[in-house]
């Protein structure tokens, strides 16, 4: 039998479940592509939150929305994602398929927290805002606690985030 011409072949006993092995990566290919396809093409905007400097995805239409920060493994200090939604209204997050723990703050059209949720990695369970908000901007977990933020606290330049719609 013929040598492989790759230089990392599996061993022969491998093999029989290399086909697993390959089709559940090539299963998980769509959604990776997906995502990085998304880092990519989604504008930045910066916000601040008292002192500090964020830098947010801006996510203002229907499917930047609906996959939000699914499939990421890592987020960037100070990174994360804004949700500005079409209407005012009491608008809800949940992590299904998204791999790391968040905090999101529904905020005002004026820039107030209206409040923050901490949300586990890759469940259901919604976290919604306790009234109409406009925006949703989700960090890192524990990110807003860390930085001294809390409901009440503002966020500006989300005239500029939506100036860019």
């Amino acid at each position: 039998m013929p040598h492989s011409p790759y230089r990392y072949s599996l061993p022969r006993a491998s093999r029989p479940w290399r086909s697993a092995v390959l089709l559940a990566a090539l299963l998980a290919l769509p959604s990776a592509r997906v995502a990085a396809a998304q880092v990519n093409t989604l504008p930045v905007v910066e916000l601040t939150a008292g002192i500090h400097l964020i830098h947010a995805e801006l996510a203002d239409n229907e499917g930047a929305r609906e996959l939000g920060l699914m499939y990421r493994d890592t987020l960037a200090p100070n990174h994360g994602m804004l949700f500005i939604f079409d209407e005012t209204a009491t608008h809800c997050m949940w992590m299904r398929n998204t791999w790391l723990p968040l905090s999101v703050a529904f905020i005002d059209n004026d820039g107030t927290i209206v409040n923050i949720e901490e949300m586990k990695a890759r469940t259901d369970d919604t976290h919604c805002a306790r009234h109409g908000v406009h925006y949703a901007l989700e960090m890192a977990a524990g990110w807003y606690k860390a930085h001294g933020l809390s409901a009440g606290s503002v966020v500006r330049g989300l005239d500029k985030a939506a100036g860019r719609r």
